[in-house]
């Protein structure tokens, strides 16, 4: 990589709260890492983010450079368009909040969230099966 993006990386990692990784670094093979284990792509940056401002400069650092981008959110992406070859992926899995009003019967849920997180926290209301018929309507 040339030295200007390799600046604007370490730019990066200054105005990120979450993460950014590249090859070698600790946890990197974890956040390239997808359910479907036939996919075993390497983006040159992952940034794990902590919360919208992150995810709006993850966007915003491949946009301006013209890098491949790829999101990823719980990993269960079974085609593994969660991950690039290259370029840059933003890893949203740290964002796991939920948030469940049970007297509107409405659920806050951050991308990073998988299914049966969601669940485990609905069912503490007893709203699970409510909150999933409501998504079909």
């Amino acid at each position: 990589m040339a030295d200007s993006t390799m600046s604007a990386i370490e730019d990066l990692k200054g105005a990120i709260r979450g993460q950014v990784l590249q090859q070698g670094d600790a946890g990197y093979d974890e956040a390239r890492r997808i359910w479907n284990a036939m996919i075993d792509r390497r983006p040159d940056v992952i940034v794990r983010c902590a919360g919208v401002a992150d995810v709006r400069r993850a966007v915003n650092f491949a946009r301006e450079r013209g890098w491949l981008l790829a999101v990823r959110g719980g990993g269960h992406n079974i085609a593994g368009s969660a991950v690039c070859d290259g370029g840059l992926a933003i890893d949203l899995s740290p964002m796991k909040s939920v948030r469940i009003d049970p007297l509107a019967c409405r659920a806050y849920v951050e991308p990073g969230v998988t299914l049966g997180e969601f669940d485990h926290e609905a069912q503490a209301f007893g709203l699970a099966q409510l909150l999933e018929v409501a998504q079909l309507r």
